[in-house]
């Protein structure tokens, strides 16, 4: 028996299971380093991913209060010009708005109603702008507490309405804003007027870009932007899932 074990020792079989063994050790070592590394790597890449993404939030969100004050200037130098008595108010409204973005809007997520609030008081300054002469609806279906939503991502479209589809010297004026609440989802439509093909101002576009950005970012295959026109009206139509 001593001599059968001395001769499998030194036989071809068993060096060649032994090389195949330690082989396979090496080679499955060397998998565990590989998935090891691979895993670190991805992590790595996807950090790095995330802080792009939030930098370019960030830089989105910023070129938000340029265009915003640029309009509400406007709005407050022709109240100014035509010595309306309600610049007071437009400052005090404005005051309201400029806290919440500098203050409220810099979480990646703020409640809904905050957001409303803000929409409620840009309706506001421009229903004041427009001497209350074009009809504006606001509605707010469903529960609003505790809902939260990216902040500032709906008042571009309703800026737009008001920009290029509302004017006092056009009497089929009007604003429709409705903003529908589901345990899962929002609804937010803004339906306006078009003013004539010869009044309505050049588009620049650069805060439809920027919201588009900022929802592609914020809800990655999870919101839909629907827009219909005709030749009297311009809709648009956002859905966010928001599960």
């Amino acid at each position: 028996m001593i001599n059968f074990g001395k001769q499998f020792l030194y036989s071809e079989k068993f060096v060649f299971q032994h090389i195949v063994i330690t082989l396979f050790i090496v080679f499955f070592v060397g998998m565990l380093k590989f998935v090891e590394d691979w895993f670190a790597l991805e992590a790595k890449k996807k950090e790095i991913e995330n802080e792009k993404l939030s930098t370019e939030l960030r830089f989105l969100k910023a070129q938000i209060n340029p265009h915003f004050l640029f309009n509400t200037l406007n709005n407050l130098y022709y109240l100014a010009m035509t010595n309306s008595p309600n610049t007071t108010e437009v400052i005090e409204k404005l005051s309201h708005m400029m806290r919440y973005m500098l203050y409220d809007s810099n979480h990646n997520k703020v409640p809904l109603e905050k957001e409303i609030a803000y929409m409620q008081n840009y309706i506001s300054l421009e229903k004041l702008r427009l001497e209350n002469q074009v009809p504006v609806e606001f509605e707010v279906i469903g529960e609003t507490n505790g809902v939260q939503i990216l902040p500032l991502v709906f008042i571009t479209f309703l800026e737009n309405a008001f920009k290029h589809g509302v004017s006092n010297e056009f009497e089929g004026s009007f604003v429709s804003i409705k903003i529908e609440v589901f345990p899962s989802k929002i609804i937010y439509s803004v339906k306006n007027s078009k003013l004539p093909k010869e009044t309505l101002l050049e588009k620049s576009g650069i805060g439809l870009v920027n919201v588009n950005r900022r929802l592609e970012l914020s809800y990655p295959d999870k919101f839909t932007l629907e827009k219909k026109e005709t030749d009297t009206v311009y809709e648009v139509k956002i859905s966010l899932d928001l599960s």
